[in-house]
């Protein structure tokens, strides 16, 4: 709460103007009914003479006409700043959520899910900027003015007081009564809105499954589950709101219709005037104006509450894997990567993914892992660049900690391919060029060639042509191919490998292997596989299986030495290439 609300420090001058002419605005439109009130009263009543009772006017008009004036100005003035102030901070506040959750690491992506992150980015900072909006005219603006509209209103007649009482409590009954109907709803409404967003992601996002499996009527109904209840929780709110709105219409009525029914009388007996009653009547609309302002903000106060919440729930999450305070310098890294009795458990789980892994892969070296599913084969890849920390043990790079080299230096020397090929959307350079901005046509034209890639030379536009959001407008293994070329193009002294060959045919991964050795040829090459084939020809194999390494060796020596490796080798190879 307090993290957001620090935002106001970005908008302070305009908040400052604002209310400035907040202010103004609000003495004027106080002074305009007492003006009014000596027009009637001295100018008609008083005033001997037509020639001076016109003049009389005809100034006093003028006066009223000018301030009528400044008020406009201040309104529009106030409008303006109000606006200025919530589109600053609205655009700091987006900004700096996004900048936080970029540098979250997988840890903070458990906690929130995808769909939450892009509401709380969106759709809560929308209503923060609302709320800000109309704050500063409203949460402001309707105090001073249902303040000053009661003091000045008692001035003029205390014995219509009662009047004002009745109406003013009967409008915080009413504006009760609505918010303890609606709150529960306004609580609930953000969730319901994270989950509208999850099902059309999952939607969106799965249309080719839901259609392999005739599964449309199925996904409809639970799209509809969610919109319903948005909808209806929504419709709940609204129509507690439109109940209130009108009521309080019916109570400014009948609070002008008693003014002017009992200052009649007491003008009658001499015990008011004319131009005092009509200025009695003007606060007392200002004075349930004032309160319909205040119930309408109040509506909004709790959601926007909510949603500063969880937009400050975002900001405040500090990432769990941070840059040392003293980083070492590494110089040119060679690429030698030692794992040190590493154990690796997640957040909030009891027993370890990984225990005891201890290995060293060197440069000019391929370093393989392999493992039945849930051996922990992903895991350990996704430490050495610190999308997790170890929970035991250490990780080296050179010799040193990964933990006391900067993120930036760390990743710099990584070439990482996931096991989704992710492609962005733009052109295959703007892509090619994201691990290294500086490439040229011929480093990316050389590591395209190597990752076997060579169909871009075949697209229209060749190396700008365009890609789509998410590479869909590429198969799956053009994607993987262009994905490897990526990490290519940075030229790393280490590259990371996360069953980066799967969607590739055995001629095309053979012939990736072959150009990727000589591309290779002084870098430190881990790579992820579920085929044995793909690593055949491995300087080092490391099998995994339950999270602890139970084999090490070529893919000879495993053949011998290791149970486990030698039953997927005979599962997926043909006796004579076992050999």
């Amino acid at each position: 709460m307090l993290k957001v609300l620090s935002y106001l420090k970005y908008a302070a001058g305009y908040v400052v103007l604002g209310l400035l002419f907040l202010l103004i605005q609000a003495s004027t439109e106080l002074w305009l009914p007492t003006m009014m009130e000596t027009l009637v009263d001295d100018g008609i009543i008083k005033m001997n003479g037509m020639d001076g009772q016109m003049q009389f006017i005809i100034t006093k008009g003028i006066q009223m006409l000018g301030i009528a004036l400044l008020c406009v100005v201040s309104a529009v003035l106030v409008n303006f700043f109000a606006t200025k102030t919530s589109a600053v901070i609205s655009k700091k506040m987006r900004h700096d959520v996004f900048e936080r959750v970029a540098y979250f690491s997988n840890n903070e992506f458990d906690k929130f899910s995808t769909a939450s992150l892009i509401t709380r980015t969106t759709n809560d900072v929308q209503q923060i900027q609302m709320i800000l909006s109309n704050g500063i005219r409203i949460v402001f603006f309707a105090p001073f003015m249902a303040t000053g509209s009661i003091i000045l209103a008692l001035s003029k007649s205390g014995d219509m007081s009662w009047i004002l009482l009745v109406a003013v409590l009967v409008l915080l009954t009413i504006i009760s009564v609505g918010l303890a109907f609606a709150m529960p709803k306004i609580k609930i409404l953000q969730s319901l809105i994270d989950k509208l967003n999850l099902v059309s992601r999952e939607n969106l996002s799965g249309l080719m499954v839901i259609r392999a499996f005739g599964n449309e009527k199925h996904e409809e109904e639970r799209f509809e589950v969610s919109n319903k209840e948005l909808r209806m929780t929504n419709r709940f709110i609204q129509r507690t709101i439109s109940i209130v709105q009108p009521m309080m219409t019916i109570i400014m009525n009948f609070t002008s219709v008693a003014v002017v029914w009992f200052g009649a009388n007491a003008i009658m007996e001499n015990q008011l005037e004319l131009g005092q009653m009509m200025a009695y009547i003007q606060y007392a609309m200002h004075v349930i104006m004032s309160f319909l302002f205040i119930a309408m903000i109040f509506v909004n106060i709790p959601r926007a509450l909510i949603s500063i919440r969880r937009v400050g729930e975002v900001l405040e999450t500090q990432t769990s894997i941070t840059n040392p305070e003293s980083p070492k310098k590494i110089g040119k890294v060679k690429g030698t990567v030692e794992f040190k009795n590493v154990s690796f458990k997640y957040s909030n789980a009891d027993d370890c993914v990984l225990t005891d892994i201890s290995f060293v892969a060197k440069p000019g070296e391929t370093t393989a892992f392999i493992g039945s599913t849930g051996s922990g084969k992903s895991t350990l890849i996704n430490l050495i660049p610190r999308f997790y920390d170890v929970t035991e043990g250490e990780i080296t790079l050179d010799g040193i900690d990964i933990r006391k080299i900067s993120l930036s230096d760390l990743r710099d020397a990584i070439g990482y391919v996931p096991q989704k090929g992710l492609l962005f959307s733009g052109t295959v350079e703007s892509n090619m060029q994201i691990g290294r901005p500086d490439a040229d046509s011929e480093l990316i034209g050389k590591a395209l060639s190597t990752a076997q890639a060579r169909f871009v030379a075949d697209m229209p536009e060749g190396i700008h042509s365009e890609i789509s959001q998410g590479g869909t407008n590429v198969s799956g293994g053009q994607r993987q191919r262009l994905a490897i070329a990526r990490a290519l193009v940075k030229q790393s002294p280490v590259y990371i490998f996360d069953d980066s060959f799967s969607a590739l045919d055995l001629k095309t991964d053979a012939a990736l292997r072959k150009a990727l050795k000589t591309y290779t040829t002084d870098a430190t090459v881990l790579i992820v596989a579920q085929r044995v084939s793909t690593i055949l020809n491995a300087e080092q194999i490391i099998v995994l299986d339950e999270g602890r390494i139970v084999g090490k060796g070529t893919h000879k020596e495993l053949m011998k030495t290791c149970e486990e490796y030698r039953e997927i080798a005979e599962s997926q190879l043909a006796k004579e290439a076992l050999v």
